[in-house]
């Protein structure tokens, strides 16, 4: 079997779709992407069609050293994606070609179902506490939230009380026996991420994500000593490499691979093994589209410290067979390779050239450029 062909997909809201073709009519897909980065992505690909056109595609470990050590510079979020798609694609015509889901040919299935996550909307307490009750009544246990706005170095007692009264409003709304997290998604200071951390202490926090930028291990070690609220971090890291200090610094008690970022699902499942090593849980990072799920789905079939599995997607419009969540949980799925099909059909009215910006935030006092 070779491959023979590679062709990207750029589907909205802000998604980069990646097809395999091989001689034997399998076709593989992948999901590589940056957000707001698809378009570059797609030609960081491109420009490993020369390497790949023509190779076994089931020599996925080898492929993957090439791709990542072939160009001397390694690492970055463009290549790393980049590579991470292809993986994907590459496991699911493996598992195409053996009749089984990528988790069996990676050990076989520790768990029968995956436990998944929601998202809660809105923007007031009382919006945000809405919003969270509604997605425990359908049955999640699990909630994430976070606080969007621009963050000041040091900030006000008045920004502190706000916060605390948007998780006040969600805590109340909703049963003990459903968990919150909170993605302070890198906008705070490690300074105010301890005083976030002691201001919500007692709301049962599940994790507190990202409470600061991930670059430097140690602010994060000091967070994660002043609070027994667990920190966890990873969807901007990239690699064993990426996540080597972070883990063995223990600045986290969960560690957040992207598996469209990180290397993708052999990757994962690495970064997993180090993490396991010391105790630390995963819990995949995943706001993008339905394969990206798929992929994180079968990693989550197999690894034995395996928490929770965010989403925003089950594949409505995008795949002929969308994920059904049953109380908060994803049976793991049974068909080969990643286990799904793209809806050719429904995805066309989804085209678009690859365009998408990040927001950007500036404060409103003196116009500086504020982290998103």
């Amino acid at each position: 079997m070779k491959i023979t062909k590679l062709e990207s997909i750029f589907v909205k809201p802000r998604w980069h779709f990646l097809e395999v073709y091989t001689d034997e009519g399998i076709v593989g897909l992948g999901e590589p992407i940056v957000e707001g980065r698809a378009r570059t992505v797609a030609t960081a690909v491109k420009e490993m069609e020369p390497y790949l056109i023509g190779q076994d595609p089931l020599q996925i470990e080898k492929h993957w050293q090439v791709l990542y050590r072939g160009t001397f510079y390694r690492g970055g979020p463009v290549l790393v994606s980049a590579i991470s798609g292809v993986e994907q694609a590459l496991w699911d015509i493996a598992g195409k070609w053996f009749g089984v889901p990528v988790y069996q040919l990676l050990g076989g299935a520790v768990r029968e179902r995956v436990r998944v996550y929601a998202h809660i909307a809105g923007n007031t307490p009382d919006e945000c506490a809405e919003s969270a009750k509604g997605k425990a009544d359908a049955g999640f246990t699990a909630l994430k939230t976070s606080f969007d706005t621009p963050v000041r170095a040091i900030d006000s007692l008045a920004f502190l009380e706000e916060c605390e009264k948007k998780i006040a409003a969600i805590r109340n709304a909703i049963p003990k026996d459903v968990d919150v997290a909170i993605d302070c998604h890198g906008r705070f200071s490690p300074a105010m991420a301890v005083k976030l951390a002691k201001i919500l202490e007692p709301y049962g926090i599940m994790f507190l994500e990202e409470p600061c930028l991930p670059e430097n291990a140690d602010a994060m070690v000091k967070i994660a000593n002043s609070t027994s609220i667990p920190i966890a971090s990873g969807e901007r890291l990239f690699t064993r490499w990426g996540f080597r200090e972070v883990i063995e610094k223990q600045a986290v008690s969960i560690v957040q691979p992207d598996l469209c970022h990180c290397g993708g699902i052999m990757e994962a499942k690495k970064i997993a093994a180090m993490a396991e090593v010391y105790y630390i849980s995963v819990a995949p990072h995943n706001p993008l589209g339905p394969i990206s799920l798929a992929a994180g789905l079968q990693l989550d079939a197999n690894i034995p410290n395996f928490l929770c599995q965010e989403q925003v997607s089950t594949g409505e419009g995008y795949i002929k067979h969308p994920f059904e969540i049953k109380n908060g949980y994803i049976d793991i799925p049974k068909k080969p390779g990643l286990g799904i099909e793209l809806d050719e059909e429904a995805i066309k009215g989804k085209l678009y050239d690859g365009g998408w910006d990040t927001p950007r935030w500036y404060y409103k006092d003196d116009g500086s450029f504020a982290e998103w």
